[in-house]
């Protein structure tokens, strides 16, 4: 990538970069001019892990684990089941069927061929015509719109991984409550009062009585440590985020309708100015930082990145006494993933 600013859009890339400038209040603690200000990076560090500390030790093996199910097998539903498998035998969690309306061999191949991350590192492969197997763990999958109507109470799903980005209010994602899954996971921001919670920002906040539940954004589990950090530290009077994101699933390939105009254009020649759940984050806590990057990178370079977000130290400048501007990177697939296998790992860990 040539140009951090402008070509993120337009690249095939996994991934975004974020920018946050903020004015903070006048009582606040004095900024130091020099962009690596060491007051200032060592507040919002180089490198956000939200690693929750809410959940408690991690289940034995040898201990019942959530029985989970994926709904919407595409870009985070895949993610999400690389990201578990990843984590091996420690995992609370066992995924035991999908919801994909493409059928079984799509996938398989689709799971097992990713022109972002590569070829998975499992054998994968169909096992008949309702299931695929994962290094020998067989998983259904079934194929069904209607959430209404899927086996998630004669299959004892605990744990609903709700990824497809259109049953994102308590009417849709209940509905995989009334097909008998005891909670449900949204991959995306939730709409009304269902409580958002994002790992390492305000995930100690949630209770077993939350039957659904949000993660928020990929941009918003991004942008949120840092912006609660600066806030604590420094303070904020007014902020804006600007997000350059990877093009996705929802944009045209080639110009064609879409009821958002500017998404109805082609999505690998044009940048696309739109909107961001990330505008949900509020009600934050104060995150683990931990770690540092300082090196000149673009966007490959976070390809599979496992943490939030990346400050990017050469890039963010303090500028006077009194505005700071903040570039960060994330994986806005892989990054967000492993926060849902975390705040799902802090469901187990507090299933009752």
């Amino acid at each position: 990538m040539a140009s951090p600013m402008l070509s993120t859009a337009m690249a095939p890339l996994q991934g975004g970069m974020l920018e946050f400038s903020g004015l903070r209040s006048s009582s606040s603690l004095p900024l130091r001019r020099n962009a690596t200000s060491d007051d200032f990076m060592s507040a919002v560090s180089f490198r956000t892990y939200a690693v929750s500390t809410s959940g408690g030790s991690r289940k034995a093996p040898t201990e019942a684990k959530l029985k989970v199910a994926i709904n919407g097998f595409g870009r985070i539903g895949r993610n999400f089941l690389r990201c578990w498998h990843g984590r091996g035998d420690s995992s609370p969690l066992e995924v035991i069927a999908i919801n994909d309306t493409g059928g079984v061999k799509q996938a398989s191949h689709l799971l097992k061929y990713d022109s972002t991350l590569g070829i998975f590192d499992a054998d994968v492969k169909p096992v008949g015509d309702n299931a695929i197997s994962v290094d020998g763990k067989v998983i259904k999958v079934v194929s069904d719109r209607n959430p209404s109507n899927l086996p998630w109470g004669e299959m004892g799903i605990d744990l609903v991984i709700e990824g497809t980005g259109v049953f994102v209010d308590r009417a849709g994602a209940g509905k995989h409550l009334e097909a008998g899954a005891k909670k449900v996971l949204i991959t995306a921001p939730g709409k009304g009062d269902i409580p958002t919670y994002v790992c390492g920002v305000n995930a100690d906040l949630y209770t077993h009585a939350d039957t659904i539940i949000s993660n928020a954004s990929c941009t918003t589990n991004c942008l949120a440590p840092f912006v609660k950090v600066l806030d604590q530290k420094f303070g904020i009077i007014k902020g804006t985020m600007t997000t350059t994101h990877s093009y996705t699933g929802d944009q045209r390939l080639l110009d064609a309708s879409h009821r958002d105009l500017r998404r109805a254009r082609a999505a690998a020649l044009n940048i696309v100015p739109t909107s961001t759940g990330a505008a949900k984050a509020v009600a934050l806590v104060l995150p683990n930082l931990k770690g540092k990057l300082n090196e000149p990178l673009v966007s490959v370079d976070f390809r599979c990145s496992d943490v939030s977000s990346t400050i990017d130290a050469s890039l963010s400048m303090v500028m006077g006494d009194d505005m700071v501007k903040v570039i960060a990177w994330y994986d806005n697939e892989w990054g967000y993933s492993q926060r849902v296998v975390d705040l799902a790992d802090i469901v187990a860990n507090q299933w009752k």
